[in-house]
């Protein structure tokens, strides 16, 4: 496979190659990018780009962490959220590398036909998404370099080299080197004897070339790599009564790399970090429980031999090595990043994280109670639960309840069972604790924990068997689907009933990410409910084939079906001079069936209102097309991640829940839960949210025809409105007066005659009055299931 074997060559002149020059000299020189065809092609490519009527996902993707870079640059934050924000974008792009870009060449590798959304094939699209990448991280760079350096100095510390530091400081860094970083070095060489080193990603690396001391001869030198050790510190930090200087490893690994090569002579050292393709999918196997364990663990180990997907180097590197990694990882430029500030952006947390910043990084505001209730932590969290349904809204709720209902049904006598779902878990999870203290109590706990969760695979197979040791039933996933629903359900023995409680959520079962992430969770001991989701666990568990549920909607089996009859009803109502109106909000609208009902809808004359915080494949605004939709992106303190489905239906609203976005994964190849929202108060908080989320003028892009996100401004003499703060402040009143659409009547609409030329008067639109539907259909790509967010 290519890309994949780290073992040395096969050598033909073995024996003879015995100098990096020797090497060179026996082998091509790597191919450039592009050419200007090369170029010309590319370019209209981009063209095709712009044309097509869906998105391309995965630079609609791009344009998201452009949203999130945006905040970086934004001289109103904070200098520590503006390095925050620097830093995610540097994880999310990790992320996009190894799962987006390796999913991508896992169909050039194997010659498989892919088809993006804008119609481009494997190669050419290539060409596009690693051009963008390439002017996004310019544009990283930049942001670090010319924007936040200079403003280190006035907060107190800078990020230096050692020739910056005094002379007992340069000694006191020397005698770290040699204490704690030298021991931790191995230079591995490479040369006829000595095979390519299988270098790990994401860690920084030295290549260093040496050759014999005194002498000047190209034919004695060698190369060899000196990987940086990932667990220790990014920076050293000295401490001065005035400021703090961060030393990065990397310069003290430099300064002093002679002592790990005596008696020859550095000719250079180089710094880079790769990135590999991370991207596998599991194959369907009539195998043992404890295969399919074994086989995850297998495919996690694989990934440090994934296929070298991403470069990044540091500038003028020399070429002798450039060239070598090129060759030896079959790679051309669009995959080699030079990067002028720090590679890899992620290590600004060990500047955020010093404790000597404490008092310039703003506090989060603490949670406040669940409306209708006057204190976070209830004194029987069952009783409140049979009195009425709480809508939490999380982080301006806290999650406490919800870890209060656990770890309550584990030390309660009168509770028979637990059971629930598990995506991603905290680190050190109340959770699972609380579920190790039920099974220890007696309880019957039966957890479905997936375990195929991406990058959660190892710690989520380790707190699975934890569970199953403790006596818990323990569910793997469901062969070949993903479980993303997050429902909880505890049945409770109360003298002369059973009464059951439930949970349903648009998040995980983790503290942590709920100070972080805005969510939606439902407590609820309603039986509409808890029958549906005992219904649920019954068909996971056991051997029974699911029927449509009374509040729940599932996937895969019902769910596109049942919104896009959700879309068509409200089409109908428009059609019909009632009033309509669609109002969504999730991370990803991606499912090609689901845009082209949207479309249908927006021609029929219903409003559409999108809330979509990552990539969104719908193209709005475009004649004849999608003139009643309207696509706005919320990226701001907290991480938008609640899924609210609003239909109208003429004044008479129908609200979901849940854990789903509008994607091929999660209809075709997740488990999923959207839930209806029947108690009128907590439907009307929801509806709440949407609105604050469609009014915010500080958080919000408006998605324009051509792709680009425009930033919308608060316009003079009106409030600014950052919902990231105003639902800390929501009031009951407030909510129950909210509306949408309401002074929205229907919008039919007229097409223009079709121009002389024949084509209508939006680019790349259908024929005037030609219904969406008919756009060609696409071969599409299998799902990765990244999150990217």
């Amino acid at each position: 496979m290519p890309g994949t074997n780290d073992a040395s060559y096969n050598n033909e002149k073995k024996g003879k190659l015995t100098s990096l020059l020797a090497f060179f000299k026996s082998s091509k020189e790597p191919a450039p990018a592009e050419d200007n065809k090369a170029v010309s092609s590319t370019e209209k490519a981009q063209t095709q780009v712009q044309q097509s009527d869906l998105i391309s996902r995965d630079l609609s993707w791009l344009k998201f962490n452009e949203r999130v870079l945006d905040q970086a640059t934004n001289e109103d934050r904070n200098l520590f959220d503006r390095l925050k924000f620097l830093a995610i974008t540097s994880s999310n792009q990790d992320e996009f590398f190894t799962i987006r870009v390796g999913s991508l060449y896992n169909y050039l590798d194997f010659g498989k036909e892919r088809l993006d959304y804008s119609g481009l094939r494997e190669i050419p699209f290539r060409k596009v998404l690693m051009r963008e990448l390439h002017d996004f991280i310019r544009r990283q760079n930049e942001c670090y370099t010319k924007q936040l350096v200079p403003l280190f100095a006035k907060h107190g510390f800078r990020v230096v080299g050692l020739e910056e530091v005094e002379a007992d400081e340069a000694a006191a860094v020397e005698e770290y080197f040699e204490r704690t970083v030298y021991p931790m070095l191995t230079p591995m060489l490479f040369d006829y004897t000595h095979a390519f080193p299988v270098l790990l990603a994401k860690v920084l690396v030295l290549g260093v070339i040496t050759q014999v001391k005194g002498t000047t001869s190209e034919e004695d030198r060698k190369l060899s790599f000196v990987q940086l050790p990932l667990n220790l510190p990014r920076f050293y930090v000295i401490e001065r009564d005035d400021e703090l200087l961060f030393i990065p490893i990397e310069n003290i690994v430099r300064t002093h790399i002679g002592k790990l090569y005596r008696n020859v002579d550095i000719v250079s050292t180089n710094l880079f970090r790769i990135l590999r393709n991370g991207d596998f999918t599991l194959e369907e196997s009539d195998d043992i429980e404890s295969d399919f364990i074994d086989e995850i663990k297998q495919k996690i180990k694989n990934r440090r031999l994934g296929r070298v997907v991403q470069v990044s180097i540091e500038p003028d590197t020399n070429p002798d090595l450039l060239n070598l990694i090129k060759k030896r990882w079959e790679i051309d430029d669009y995959n080699v990043f030079p990067i002028e500030g720090l590679i890899d952006y992620t290590a600004l947390w060990g500047i955020i994280k010093h404790p000597e910043f404490k008092d310039q990084i703003p506090p989060i505001h603490s949670p406040v109670p669940p409306l209708g209730l006057d204190r976070e932590r209830i004194p029987d969290i069952f009783e409140t639960m049979r009195e009425r349904d709480i809508l939490l809204h999380h982080p301006y709720n806290n999650f406490e309840p919800v870890l209060q209902m656990l770890e309550q049904a584990a030390e309660d006598p009168k509770v028979l069972s637990i059971k629930l779902t598990i995506y991603r878990l905290a680190k050190n999870s109340r959770v699972t604790e609380a579920l190790l203290h039920a099974a220890e109590n007696g309880k019957h706990v039966a957890v479905l924990f997936e375990v195929k969760a991406r990058f959660d695979e190892e710690n989520n197979i380790r707190e699975a068997q934890r569970l199953q040791k403790a006596g818990c039933f323990v569910i793997y996933g469901i062969g070949l689907l993903k479980t993303h629903t997050k429902l909880l359900l505890i049945v409770r023995n109360e003298g002369n009933r059973v009464l059951r409680y439930a949970h349903l959520s648009s998040g995980n079962y983790n503290e942590d990410t709920s100070r972080l992430y805005t969510d939606t969770g439902l407590l609820t001991s309603n039986e509409e409910y808890t029958h549906d989701i005992s219904e649920f666990f019954n068909v996971i568990t056991g051997h029974s084939i699911p029927s449509e549920y009374q509040n729940l909607i599932t996937a895969p089996r019902y769910m596109r079906a049942k919104l896009i009859e959700l879309i068509q009803q409200e089409a109908e109502n428009a059609k019909a001079g009632l009033k309509s109106g669609i109002c969504i909000k999730i991370n990803s609208l991606e499912d090609r069936d689901t845009i082209l009902e949207l479309y249908k809808a927006s021609e029929a004359g219903v409003p559409i209102r999108l809330i979509v915080r990552g990539m969104c494949c719908l193209r709005p605004k475009r004649q004849g097309l999608s003139e009643n939709i309207t696509v706005r992106s919320l990226v701001g303190d907290f991480l938008e991640h609640s899924r609210i489905f609003y239909f109208h239906q003429d004044g008479n609203p129908l609200v979901y829940g849940g854990s789903a976005d509008a994607m091929v994964r999660s209809f075709d190849k997740r488990i999923e839960s959207l839930f209806k929202l029947v108690d009128p108060r907590v439907r009307q908080e929801a509806i709440h949210i949407l609105y604050y989320s469609l009014k915010d003028n500080v958080n919000a892009y408006e998605l324009m025809e051509d792709g680009n996100y425009k930033k919308c401004e608060c316009p003079e003499g009106v409030a600014p409105l950052n919902v990231h703060e105003a639902f800390y402040d929501v009031t009951l009143d407030e909510v129950m007066a909210t509306h949408l659409f309401e002074d929205e009547a229907p919008q039919p609409v007229h097409h223009e005659p079709a121009a002389e030329n024949g084509q209508t008067p939006g680019a790349g639109s259908p024929a005037a009055g030609s219904p969406a539907a008919e756009i060609p259909p696409l071969v599409i790509e299998e799902s990765t299931e990244a999150d990217l967010s």
